[in-house]
């Protein structure tokens, strides 16, 4: 095998778009508006950019991300250089850098591209385009921007197609094998079910060879988890690899059954990740449910606690031990009970709340939550089941806080404290009677909390609470008279905390 890329943790969800795919350089130099000419440098088909950048510097390397078109209009060769030499070095950074292409503006600097650095872009196999007078750079910016957005849209129809096709599959009469059928079809390829033990339980789609279909039962290994977990590490979610110019991607399915999808097909597109985990995320609900029963389980744990059983009596059905409570957002936007259960499957639970902007997870408290692509996550202590209400408070504001500094997750700090050394019940009479002042104001209670977490920061505490910066301003301010105290003494704030914890 050429290579096996793998990802951490039990499935990896589906993100909400895929990403944007790269423009061919051949689709910007058709563009007759820009009349863009290709001089130097291999002209192959499967060329591609990622973005356009201007820059005059001698050195644009450090500045680039790789899959760039850089655009230059020579202001930066000095009068006295050696054109062979200069040339030379300047595109060996480019390449060194990772750019796709490079475009030289003739005008008003260089009446014609330089022969020194034609020679030198043929040589290191970089891909030269002159850019006519007519055309200035922020055109041709504009003109990759509006590919690869026309790319973009193509794509996100293909995958909500591919969404809804799958979907439809799952609620049919033969689901399983209905949703192979339906992602071999969308990935042009061949879509395989493997059990348990290995074995191929299910299959659709363009037929292999048989080296290739082995290359592939091989790299399910690698996600499957082991027959003894408590002994074994943490299994990667998802694999990739190369075979004989035949892309191969696994994915763990649900919690640890030992059910893997495996795709194969020669292509590989930007959203077929998106599709192949949307259809991993619904054959781990189909597959689970089947092997494990955990559904009827969950359904006789919910009529109990409509019927008034209290959690500790009920949590037993849902699987013995403490859990942990995760809040998570997306970082683009509001998710949809489909990204929720992906979430869940790649946190190792089927036990998801979606509830408008957040989505709550209860985790074996054995697991670890790594951070999600695409997901900020907020984690409470492990709690037993009469204290989930408290690990459900303690997951949002660690959510809140990993919002405002920027984290992609953020666990709830159960270590011993200060706090620990005074009785509860002192502790909670000090608290009541120094935040009484606060008392019916909650929204001032909890920006003080907040503030006090984040060190003062005015902007931080406004991301976290979702409220403008001179809210909190106010809030603070407000707080700070109705306390009589000076909020910028550090002995002042450490016994607020201390009261805000216990309070």
């Amino acid at each position: 095998m050429e290579g096996t890329h793998t990802m951490p943790e039990t499935i990896t969800p589906a993100p909400a778009v895929p990403p944007t795919p790269p423009v061919p350089l051949q689709a910007l130099l058709a563009r007759e508006d820009l009349a863009l000419r290709q001089i130097a440098g291999p002209a192959d088909p499967g060329t591609v950019i990622h973005g356009a950048h201007t820059s005059e510097m001698t050195d644009p390397s450090p500045y680039l991300l790789g899959g760039e078109l850089l655009l230059t209009a020579g202001v930066h060769v000095p009068k006295e250089a050696e054109p062979e030499g200069y040339f030379a070095g300047y595109v060996s950074r480019i390449v060194a850098g990772g750019g796709a292409a490079l475009g030289f503006g003739v005008a008003p600097v260089h009446d014609t591209v330089p022969p020194a650095l034609v020679a030198a872009c043929e040589q290191q196999g970089l891909p030269l385009l002159e850019v006519p007078p007519h055309t200035t750079f922020s055109a041709v910016a504009r003109a990759v921007w509006q590919l690869m957005a026309q790319a973009r849209l193509a794509e996100l129809r293909r995958v909500t197609e591919a969404q809804q096709s799958l979907a439809a599959a799952a609620a049919r009469p033969d689901p399983i094998p209905s949703v192979l059928r339906r992602l071999s079809q969308h990935l042009s390829g061949r879509a395989v079910l493997y059990g348990p033990d290995g074995t191929e339980v299910a299959g659709a789609g363009r037929e292999t060879p048989p080296e290739v279909r082995a290359a592939l039962a091989g790299l399910a290994g690698v996600v499957r988890p082991a027959s003894h977990p408590a002994k074994a590490p943490a299994h990667p979610a998802s694999a990739t690899d190369t075979h004989g110019g035949v892309h191969l991607a696994v994915y763990a399915l649900g919690a640890g059954e030992g059910f893997v999808l495996g795709v194969a097909g020669r292509r590989r597109e930007a959203g077929d990740h998106t599709i192949a985990s949307v259809a991993a995320v619904l054959l781990a609900l189909l597959t689970g449910e089947h092997h494990s029963g955990a559904g009827a389980a969950r359904s006789s744990a919910l009529v109990r606690l409509l019927l008034g059983a209290p959690p500790e009596e009920v949590a037993p059905l849902l699987g013995a031990g403490r859990r942990l409570v995760v809040h998570a957002r997306p970082e683009a936007q509001a998710p949809d009970p489909v990204a929720a259960s992906a979430l869940g499957a790649a946190l190792g639970s089927p036990l998801v709340d979606l509830a408008g902007e957040t989505v709550r997870v209860l985790v074996p408290a054995d697991r670890v939550p790594q951070p999600q692509p695409g997901w900020t996550l907020g984690v409470s202590a492990p709690a037993e089941p009469r204290e989930w209400p408290a690990a459900d408070t303690q997951a949002a504001r660690a959510l809140a806080r990993a919002r405002a500094t920027r984290v992609p997750l953020l666990r709830h700090a159960a270590r011993p404290a200060l706090a620990d050394l005074v009785p509860a019940a002192d502790a909670e009479t000090h608290a009541r009677t120094l935040l009484a002042p606060l008392a019916g104001q909650p929204a001032l209670a909890e920006t003080l909390r907040a503030w006090l977490s984040l060190h003062g920061s005015w902007d931080r505490t406004a991301v976290a609470l979702g409220v403008h910066r001179n809210t909190v301003r106010q809030r603070v301010a407000r707080c700070a008279a109705l306390l009589d105290t000076d909020l910028d003494d550090p002995d002042v704030r450490m016994e607020l905390w201390f009261a805000l914890r216990r309070g």
